[in-house]
């Protein structure tokens, strides 16, 4: 146990100084000197209570809502009121005394200088949403499933002393140079109001998930520095033993491997054992009617087990790969299911995870795992973890964690037996959310869907072509429809109904493509193409709905757009 702690409490630190940290760390910088220089103990005021409540609610938060029959997310909601609530109050001097007189009379914590801290802090607490490693998960996990242990309170604990480590270091350092500048020291309730401004920044940008960008943004090599420390043999064992785990029957068969010995060699095809069944699943998201998807019906098929929760940032720097493997490989046999096994209560609303799925641009099969029903079953310790299952039911590839998209991508070919192509190369932080998704010309990935059916492999009039829907391809002029691209002939164009700040399209041949755009008369690119085929920007610039016009010089090929 003593390993254990030890571990927590590094993972903690390490934590404290993750992306996930952004969202809150204004707050904890500005509440150090929203007294100006007078309270020196106000740092540790606040993180003492980031700390009390991330704990307390981490550890009982859930088993409190549903014994109470409360909303899920009524926590999370709570702790942005009240952030909002004193940030106004600090804006507002008046609105400040008549938030402080209720709490007058209360001892020890009053809404004054550090009562209004720890009130704070405790409401930060409420809305601090770490990155999850295997310590974290097995703290979510265990604490919903297992009940409260001395073992995992220990654990607990040992991973918020982890947690307050930097964030005092930061409050402590940023009132140390604040306190420093004159205007500080003599401009008392301007700094409150500006205190108070950002505490309320803070509660909306909570609110909106706007800061997700950034957040995933940022680089992940922590995330690699993290798992390196909690995801070993040892600490593995540790935690096998706080859940109870350790009779578990690890006899295998054959050459048959365990799925952490698959993980330590994720670049190639193993016999993992067979796929394990999903059970417990609350409802289904992206498929037809909610209907449930059964692994011994997906026979037949390579199937991706991704297990993924929506706040995890890590989990959302997964997502552009995803999403681009499903658009890529589904018509080929590949079926994805995203077992979302939620971290933080306010996560098992089902709406929660719909809208998060809407703002990915996730349209593969969702499967709501609230009781980790599914996660026990696959002997999940954090999230993102994905199992590569075969067209015989056989878990063939483990990975744990960020990273190994090409190797994953390259062993997904290699079971459907398709065509070899280039591997997805996706940039997580910076893409336009809910952009438009990949889409291929040829009649092999996709087509014109607009044009409804037409000849393939000859060269055929099409007209002036219809309308496009959203993220339809609708042809005007002669075009020939190929397997992978199609070749421009006479007045060849397209018209392309796209949401995106970026506009790219694989282009071959000699000569031009004349860019318009709908929405933005004044804008007009000429593309001078020439060679074998290449990426092509087509526009740059805001997130925009537009239609997008292309005019085609005879002989030019086009093979599919991507967007940004």
């Amino acid at each position: 146990m003593i390993t254990l702690i030890i571990v927590g409490l590094v993972s903690g630190i390490i934590t404290a100084i993750s992306p996930c940290v952004l969202p809150v760390l204004p707050a904890i910088l500005t509440s150090a000197i929203q007294d100006g220089a007078s309270s020196r103990r106000r740092p540790l005021v606040v993180v003492a209570g980031l700390v009390t409540s991330f704990a307390v609610f981490t550890l009982i938060g859930g088993i409190l809502l549903a014994s109470l029959g409360l909303p899920d997310d009524l926590l999370r909601w709570i702790g942005i009121i009240v952030l909002a609530i004193v940030g106004i109050g600090l804006m507002i001097p008046q609105v400040g005394e008549l938030l402080q007189r209720p709490f007058e009379r209360i001892r020890p914590i009053q809404m004054d200088r550090n009562g209004n801290g720890f009130v704070m802090g405790l409401a930060l607490g409420l809305v601090f949403v770490p990155c999850a490693g295997p310590i974290l998960a097995s703290i979510t996990v265990l604490a919903a499933t297992n009940g409260v242990s001395w073992g995992l309170v220990a654990l607990t604990l040992a991973f918020s002393a982890g947690i307050a480590i930097p964030l005092l270091v930061f409050g402590f350092a940023g009132q140390a140079i604040f306190g420093r500048i004159k205007a500080v020291r003599e401009r008392l309730q301007l700094i409150r109001s500006i205190s108070g401004a950002v505490l309320l920044a803070t509660a909306l940008v909570i609110a909106t998930n706007v800061a997700e960008p950034l957040q995933r943004a940022v680089p992940g090599w922590l995330a690699s520095v993290q798992n390196s420390i909690e995801d070993n043999d040892s600490v593995r064992d540790e935690l096998d033993t706080l859940a109870g785990r350790e009779d578990v029957d690890t006899s295998l068969s054959g050459d048959q491997l365990t799925f952490d010995q698959c993980a330590d060699d994720g670049g190639t095809l193993h016999n993992c054992g067979p796929a394990r069944d999903l059970p417990g699943i609350e409802a289904w998201l992206n498929t037809d009617g909610g209907e449930a998807l059964d692994l011994d019906e997906l026979q037949g098929q390579v199937v991706l087990i991704d297990f993924w929760t929506y706040s995890c940032i890590n989990c959302q720097r997964t997502f552009p790969y995803l999403t681009a493997w499903d658009d890529r490989y589904r018509d080929d046999g590949l079926t994805i299911i995203g077992v979302h096994s939620p971290e933080f209560a306010f996560e098992k609303v089902i709406d929660n995870v719909s809208d998060a799925a809407d703002r990915y641009g996730i349209h593969y099969p969702i499967a709501i795992d609230n009781d980790f029903e599914t996660w026990r079953e696959w002997d999940q310790r954090f999230w993102p973890a994905h199992y590569l299952i075969d067209q015989n039911g056989m878990v063939r590839q483990v990975h744990y964690g960020e990273g190994a998209y090409e190797e994953t991508e390259m062993l997904i070919q290699q079971l459907l037996d398709t065509p070899p192509q280039d591997t997805v190369v996706a940039d997580p932080g910076n893409h336009t959310v809910g952009r438009s998704h990949e889409t291929y010309l040829g009649y092999g990935r996709g087509y014109a869907k607009a044009n409804g059916d037409y000849p393939r492999d000859e060269a055929h009039d099409f007209g002036t072509g219809p309308v496009p829907g959203t993220d339809e391809v609708s042809l005007s002029g002669t075009w020939t429809v190929g397997e992978e691209n199609i070749t421009a002939g006479a007045e060849a164009s397209l018209a392309m109904r796209f949401y995106a700040a970026d506009v790219h399209l694989v282009l071959a041949g000699e000569g031009t493509v004349t860019v318009s755009l709908e929405g933005d008369p004044s804008y007009r690119e000429v593309v001078e193409v020439s060679g074998t085929p290449d990426l092509y920007d087509l526009y740059t610039g805001d997130p925009t709905t537009d239609t997008i016009h292309l005019d085609f010089s005879d002989g030019v090929e086009a093979y599919a757009f991507t967007f940004g």
